[in-house]
């Protein structure tokens, strides 16, 4: 604080000494000392007032600094949730668009698969049932006018990946088509 040296100290003590008088001068140099102790304490007290209004506003400015940045980052987070928001809702019309066309597609190759009527066309007419001599048991027995079952199941076996026009008139008489007896 002051630059005072040990000989000026020493000037200074003889002149209180003369000045205050040896009876008042320890009272006085006691008064001084707890004078200059409690302006020691308040020049610290007032040092720790403006070191905390400096750390309180470096505080203030980092806890400012940090708002901005958590609101900086809110925004970007609800600006990227709608726009993932829309994305979701452009798929789900897209979704909506793509099973109605495959819903139509769908009834299309329905529609075009199902049997349609047919247009009047005349029916052929069924085969005439035709007794044929090829089997002897039958001509023998003079009763039957067709072979026997077991020879028409042999025979129907033997010509039945043919076509209808294709087998013989036996096989056709055993086997009229459906609705037909």
């Amino acid at each position: 604080m002051f630059d005072v040296g040990f000989g000026e100290m020493v000037v200074i003590a003889v002149v209180a000494l003369i000045v205050i008088g040896p009876e008042r001068l320890p009272r006085v140099a006691r008064t001084l000392g707890h004078l200059y102790g409690r302006m020691q304490r308040y020049v610290n007290d007032v040092k720790a007032d403006i070191n905390k209004e400096i750390e309180l506003d470096e505080l203030r400015k980092f806890r400012d600094q940090f708002k901005d940045a958590a609101q900086s980052a809110e925004n970007s987070i609800r600006e990227e949730a709608q726009r993932i928001e829309a994305e979701a809702q452009a798929v789900k019309a897209d979704l909506h668009a793509a099973k109605s066309d495959v819903e139509t597609a769908a009834s299309t190759v329905t529609a075009a698969t199902e049997p349609k009527a047919p247009e009047s066309a005349p029916q052929p007419a069924p085969p005439a049932a035709v007794v044929t001599t090829d089997s002897a048991e039958a001509a023998a027995k003079g009763n039957e006018l067709a072979p026997s079952a077991a020879e028409r199941a042999a025979e129907s076996a033997a010509h039945a990946g043919a076509p209808a026009d294709q087998q013989p008139a036996s096989v056709a008489a055993a086997n009229p088509p459906a609705g037909h007896a």
